[in-house]
């Protein structure tokens, strides 16, 4: 299910479920690895907390991938998102 909005906590709350989900882990699980609590994780998936960028990088960490992918729109797949970063540092050079 794809998340209510395109709000950040949103977005995180879908990622963390679905490669979770993928994992074949529980909540409980993926807490362990990242050494959170369950509720927490819980909460992140419903969008109950703002997360701070520690957590972020711990939860990616976890599940297998790059903080950023967890912030991504699922709407924007992986080229697209690579062509904006991509767009976004020539623009700052």
């Amino acid at each position: 299910m794809p998340p209510r909005s395109a709000s950040a906590r949103d977005v995180l709350g879908y990622w963390v479920r679905l490669k979770r989900v993928e994992k074949g882990w529980s909540q409980e699980r993926l807490a362990h690895e990242c050494e959170l609590d369950r509720t927490y994780v819980s909460s992140v998936e419903r969008s109950q907390w703002n997360v701070s960028l520690a957590s972020i990088e711990r939860l990616a960490s976890a599940l297998g991938v790059e903080p950023w992918m967890l912030l991504v729109s699922p709407s924007i797949t992986a080229s697209e998102a690579g062509k904006l970063l991509s767009r976004k540092q020539h623009e700052s050079s």
